[in-house]
């Protein structure tokens, strides 16, 4: 029984770090993709305007 536990712990683990690395990189594509660029600088430059 006690090795069932242990199986099914490291396979919860894995794929957490399986789950955490996909949306790891999903975040990474959206941040560098080059049609969201003009939103970012946009967006970079709010603060700074004088409205």
């Amino acid at each position: 029984m006690s090795s069932t536990y242990e199986m099914l712990a490291q396979f919860a683990q894995s794929g957490g770090t399986v789950y955490c690395f996909l949306f790891f990189l999903a975040v990474l594509v959206y941040a560098l993709w080059p049609a969201n660029s003009a939103r970012f600088n946009e967006a970079a430059r709010m603060p700074l305007r004088e409205d």
